[in-house]
């Protein structure tokens, strides 16, 4: 009976998206092409070691024929930036793909290592390059941010070791790495060496990407333009903060929504702007009262705070304060900026504010929800 709903789960299985693939994927699509290079840099397709190795990476990304076509669609967005920088830079065209290798075009894409971002750098690397990581200011999410960073690396790579190819390798496992085997195995030719197999994948993936974004009608995926993501609009606007400022107030200021906020700025963390001068995107077209409108606004907030103040009494916590007054316990933690595990002392001030009233459709009590939220 077990192994006869198995047969069928696994049928129901083999019945949706791989049927999808399987009238799609041929062979011929797979196939590698033999003037293939990667930034200029031929790839040795004579090689039936190399041949395995593309085919490999090839299927397995147009078995996912979804994920691709979602790359495709944020192609538009993103790369033409990217494209933009490397030619400044002087780089190859061909390591935009980078990007989707590394994070799907994702800003919050993130790795077991601590990696994150489009570029998905590290925090010493990042840092290395100019951009700030810390609990507030996370620049690795943010592309017009990160990729000046990202490609300075890459150039950096590709400077000790004389090979763009080599240079995506250390870029995946690290330069001291890469050196390590070089030395040991006694070659620098990528394609023979033995390295880590995520890196051993890593150049064949980047180049099953460039085939398909590249010319993604030959592997089957039609799309139109009006399919594409359009490209981020937006204006900056420069702001002071002389405490930490809730960026609900910019959203106010620039009528848009926080959601919008950001979106746009990926690499705020939380839900406050720290105390000092910003630059912030807004949505295009922001009219020129903004300035005033954020002034007004940050006024009027530092004033309701101080008629918000709730003094710790002995033997409160932070979920008997926040069924006192009704509140999400969450809510307490963002306007205090403190964390759960916080232990109150009597004399503490916190800020609370009411509650709004709920819409009748609404139930008087909801469900609490978790305190981990997205950044």
């Amino acid at each position: 009976m077990i192994l006869a709903i198995r047969i069928i789960l696994v049928w129901l299985c083999l019945g949706s998206l791989p049927a999808m693939a399987q009238e799609k994927v041929t062979a011929a699509m797979a196939r590698l092409p033999k003037d293939l290079n990667l930034c200029g840099e031929a790839v040795p397709t004579h090689l039936d070691d190399v041949r395995e190795r593309f085919e490999k990476e090839m299927l397995l990304i147009l078995w996912d024929r979804p994920q691709v076509l979602l790359w495709l669609k944020r192609a538009p967005r993103f790369l033409p930036f990217i494209s933009q920088e490397l030619k400044k830079a002087g780089m190859p065209d061909d390591l935009k793909y980078l990007a989707i290798v590394e994070s799907a075009l994702l800003p919050h894409a993130g790795s077991s290592r601590g990696a994150v971002g489009f570029w998905q750098m590290l925090p010493e690397t990042a840092r290395k390059y100019g951009l700030t990581v810390d609990e507030f200011i996370d620049q690795r999410r943010d592309l017009f941010l990160s990729t000046p960073a990202a490609l300075a690396y890459l150039n950096d790579l590709s400077r000790r070791f004389s090979s763009w190819t080599l240079a995506l390798a250390a870029y995946n496992m690290g330069e001291g790495a890469v050196d390590a085997e070089i030395m040991e195995q006694k070659t620098r030719d990528y394609y023979q060496l033995y390295l880590p197999l995520e890196t051993q994948r890593f150049i064949f993936r980047l180049l099953a990407v460039k085939l398909i974004v590249g010319d993604p009608e030959s592997y089957g995926f039609e799309l139109s333009a009006e399919d594409g993501y359009a490209p981020l609009r937006f204006d900056t606007v420069s702001v002071d903060c002389f405490e930490e400022t809730p960026l609900h107030l910019l959203a106010q200021a620039a009528d848009t929504s926080f959601k919008t906020i950001k979106d746009l700025n990926p690499h705020v963390r939380g839900h406050y702007l720290q105390a000092g001068r910003h630059a912030v995107r807004v949505p295009a077209g922001t009219d020129g009262n903004f300035d005033e409108r954020f002034e007004k606004l940050v006024s009027a907030h530092a004033e309701e705070r101080q008629q918000r103040i709730y003094v710790v009494q002995k033997g409160d916590n932070l979920s008997s304060i926040a069924e006192k007054f009704r509140i999400p316990l969450a809510a307490l933690l963002i306007w205090n900026r403190i964390d759960i595990k916080k232990r109150l002392q009597p004399g503490e001030r916190l800020v609370i504010y009411p509650r709004p009233e709920l819409p009748a459709e609404f139930p008087a009590e909801l469900p609490e929800v978790s305190t981990d939220g997205n950044e």
